[in-house]
């Protein structure tokens, strides 16, 4: 018997950040994957390849491609190659991103902000602590199943 079971909460914090990060999407016109995709380059400046989003998301390769060339095409992101390797494009926010991410962080502590309501800092640190050493188990698991 599994004392916690994460699923049961999913869809309802999957439905509160749709919620709080719509108006962002209305307000700038992009889809929820451009989005997702931007606040994750922002939130997350070690990962910067469309692999590490792919991977680190567990997002569908296609999905994040596709995003990826429309956001460039507005200009929200440029692709830069390194050391000659034309390979692996580093993925770059441009200034005309800065707003969008701008209120994409507004709807992000919002959505913290009602999740997170009551709970004392030890219990947001032992409910940090407790997360990321689950998402460490997935990661891993998924890694050893992909070999």
């Amino acid at each position: 018997m599994i004392p916690i079971n994460p699923l049961e909460h999913q869809n309802a914090m999957k439905t509160l950040y749709s919620k709080c990060v719509a108006w962002v999407c209305q307000k700038h016109r992009i889809n929820r994957m451009e989005l997702d995709i931007l606040l994750f380059l922002a939130n997350n400046p070690c990962y910067d390849t469309a692999t590490d989003i792919v991977e680190v998301r567990c997002l569908s390769k296609s999905q994040v491609s596709a995003s990826i060339s429309t956001l460039e095409e507005h200009g929200f992101l440029k692709k830069m190659y390194t050391d000659g390797n034309r390979k692996t494009a580093h993925l770059i926010l441009c200034d005309a991103a800065s707003e969008i991410v701008t209120d994409g962080h507004k709807a992000q502590e919002r959505f913290a902000a009602i999740m997170l309501e009551g709970l004392s800092k030890e219990e947001l640190d032992c409910m940090k602590r407790c997360m990321e050493h689950m998402q460490n188990n997935i990661h891993r698991f998924l890694k050893e199943e992909g070999k």
